[in-house]
């Protein structure tokens, strides 16, 4: 069994669109525990019932976005370990360096490729094989 099969993954993203093309490519890379949030609210109901060991979250979201998640996510003491990817699509260094020091282990650039997907897991997982 793989590294990435045995990886909790939440995905958290407002758009359909987006949480589908995440989870696609997690399938990709062989993960195969994915679950999906439509905002951080609900991320941190389903993190809250079942901690999950990745998140990847968007940054702008209703209810709760993802520097708001990220604080959610780092203050309980059941989810403060999990592993934690923003994804943007934009170049705001500010809110990326604040992301940081939140406690995000990655930041993931939308669009992206199966390839920087993999490497941003990678450098917090280390070799998914």
């Amino acid at each position: 069994m793989s590294i990435a099969e045995k990886i909790k993954v939440l995905i958290v993203d407002d758009q359909v669109t987006s949480r589908l093309l995440l989870g696609d490519a997690l399938q990709q890379l062989g993960f195969k525990q994915i679950t999906a949030a439509g905002d951080g609210a609900q991320g941190m109901a389903i993190m809250s019932q079942q901690p999950h060991h990745l998140v990847i979250s968007d940054f702008n979201m209703p209810k709760m976005d993802g520097i708001e998640f990220l604080q959610a996510v780092r203050s309980n003491p059941t989810t403060k370990k999990a592993a934690f990817i923003i994804l943007t699509a934009q170049g705001d260094r500010a809110l990326v360096q604040k992301a940081a020091a939140l406690g995000a282990n990655n930041v993931l650039a939308k669009p992206f490729t199966i390839e920087k997907m993999k490497a941003a897991i990678e450098a917090v997982f280390g070799a998914l094989k």
